[in-house]
């Protein structure tokens, strides 16, 4: 399928040819209004699909639709940015307990120095019940 029979031109022909924006303006026009299709473009100038669906996307009406509309209801915005004020509050929170807790790793650093007792390894063993009462005294099913 070396040459071409419809324009009379062969491959390299083919290649190095170049189309006009008038042209292509022109293509795309008749292709809007149903005057020609598509494989009947591609047809007639043996251009690929690729191509006209390119100079449809450049030269057609619908070029200038590139954004999207979200729509969501009230009631969707809303909570949208509640929970947004929910996670905000949340990670202060966190920040905050981040910071006590390295405020009382490096207490007990001060204290274990000071007194030279290692707390963390005794921290780490069961701890006494404060309730005052004994094992013993688990209620009997």
């Amino acid at each position: 399928m070396g040459t071409s029979t419809v324009l009379g031109l062969n491959s390299k022909e083919r290649l190095m040819r170049v189309f006009s924006d008038n042209f292509k303006v022109q293509k795309v026009r008749e292709l809007e209004c149903g005057l020609a299709s598509i494989s009947d473009v591609c047809k007639q100038y043996q251009v690929s699909r690729t191509s006209v669906y390119r100079w449809i996307a450049k030269f057609g009406i619908m070029r200038e639709k590139k954004d999207r509309l979200i729509v969501e209801s009230q009631s969707d915005t809303q909570e949208l940015l509640a929970l947004k004020k929910k996670v905000a509050e949340l990670e202060r929170m966190v920040g905050q307990k981040q910071i006590l807790l390295d405020f009382r790793e490096k207490q007990i650093e001060i204290a274990e120095e000071m007194y030279g007792v290692d707390i963390k390894k005794k921290l780490s063993t069961r701890l006494p019940d404060i309730s005052g009462g004994t094992d013993n005294d688990s209620p009997t099913v």
